[in-house]
């Protein structure tokens, strides 16, 4: 373009020498005549062009700006072809490890035909291995049977109308503990029963902050170690050292949490006890159709031993407590009157419920808010309305147990 304008302007300057040097030739008014002509011709054609340039550069941009679409369009289909592929992938994976499941849990023709002899007696090796596994150790004392709750005792009136108290059971040990409420971290320890009834000037408790909360009315004294469910938590069992108060274990229990363990006790979840067999835990669990299960915890790591899924129901019941590994229900109704033992589990499989007699509760103020069994004193310490209270019991020997 440059160029064009500048042999245009040379042009122009020829034009302008030739009239004063070679003035009233016809010949050279040819020659001038021709050059303007000539000059005019490229004009037209540098404009037509330019023209030409600023339409290809429009085309140009136009075509860029289309490139730029697609390839946005073509950014958007990469990721959702990856995504698909990604899909795939992984479906791809769950159908191997499912065929790889399926190889390892349907064993192959040559596995399957085995000799009968060998078959019926890795049978017989399975259900001794079973039936080993299923067997709590039932000691001289235990082999014993509820037959009646015979009189009640009011120790004494204190706290909120619902709570807990006990005594630890371990050998040794004769302190009574007081837990007031639903919800709390206090803990009220007696040195003996004698001192928990006594109505001294100065207090004759030790009170123990927690440093967490309890829910519910479920909570037990082993060994100098408090079991409670921490509040705000569905099933979160912790294990807490009595001497400062400090957490020193937790665990989850699967399964509980979702349902409160007693319908007329909603606020307590999990309900621990112990018997002569050591720690357990009560409560429900939502695929068992609201039926109660227990669960033999190891009082020391708070590993699951054991879990049994009970025919009792949770409707109408407002505790619990165990003798000698068998569970008894105690019912009744939502308004207060007299409770029942309604209903029982034997782990052993020696005592069934429906020989059982109903055992009823000495004449009582409304509804208990909790009921533990110490084994130590064959005794139930009751939470009556504010009420603590103490129901001696009548057992007797059961020929079924199997005394080792």
């Amino acid at each position: 373009m440059l160029r064009s304008l500048f042999l245009l302007v040379a042009l122009h300057l020829c034009v302008d020498l030739v009239p004063v040097q070679s003035q009233g030739s016809q010949h050279d008014n040819f020659i001038i005549q021709y050059l303007e002509r000539r000059l005019s011709q490229i004009e037209e054609r540098l404009s037509q062009c330019e023209q030409n340039s600023i339409s290809a550069t429009q085309k140009i941009y136009e075509l860029s700006s289309d490139l730029r679409g697609h390839m946005s369009t073509l950014g958007v289909l990469r990721s959702d072809v990856k995504t698909h592929v990604d899909s795939v992938s992984t479906r791809v994976e769950r159908v191997e490890r499912e065929l790889e499941y399926l190889e390892n849990k349907f064993p192959t023709q040559s596995d399957i035909e085995m000799e009968e002899a060998l078959l019926e007696q890795q049978i017989k090796d399975i259900e001794r291995e079973l039936k080993q596994k299923a067997k709590m150790k039932v000691e001289n004392d235990c082999s014993t049977v509820l037959t009646q709750i015979k009189s009640l005792k009011i120790v004494k009136k204190t706290g909120d109308t619902s709570g807990s108290w006990f005594e630890d059971p371990s050998e040794g040990s004769n302190k009574v503990y007081l837990m007031s409420g639903i919800r709390n971290n206090t803990l009220l320890e007696y040195v003996s029963l004698k001192s928990f009834t006594e109505k001294a000037v100065t207090p004759a408790a030790r009170e123990l902050q927690l440093s967490v909360d309890w829910q519910g009315t479920g909570q037990v004294v082993y060994n100098g170690f408090l079991y409670l469910h921490k509040a705000d938590t569905p099933n979160q069992i912790l294990k807490l050292d009595l001497l400062n108060g400090t957490v020193v274990d937790s665990t989850l229990l699967p399964g509980a949490g979702h349902i409160p363990v007693y319908s007329l006790n909603p606020n307590t979840y999990m309900d621990f006890a112990v018997d002569e067999l050591g720690l357990w835990v009560i409560h429900t669990d939502s695929e068992y159709e609201g039926n109660l299960v227990i669960t033999k915890l190891d009082e020391v790591s708070l590993a699951v031993d054991y879990a049994w899924d009970t025919q009792c129901k949770s409707r109408d019941a407002e505790g619990a407590f165990f003798i000698c590994g068998t569970l008894y229900v105690v019912y009744n109704t939502r308004y207060g009157g007299r409770s029942t033992v309604q209903c029982l589990f034997d782990i052993h499989d020696t005592i069934h419920s429906n020989e059982s007699p109903v055992i009823f509760f000495p004449k009582r103020y409304t509804s208990h808010s909790s009921i533990h069994y110490n084994p130590k004193d064959k005794q139930l310490y009751a939470w009556d309305d504010g009420y603590q209270t103490i129901y001696k019991v009548e057992i007797q020997q059961n020929e079924d147990v199997t005394v080792q």
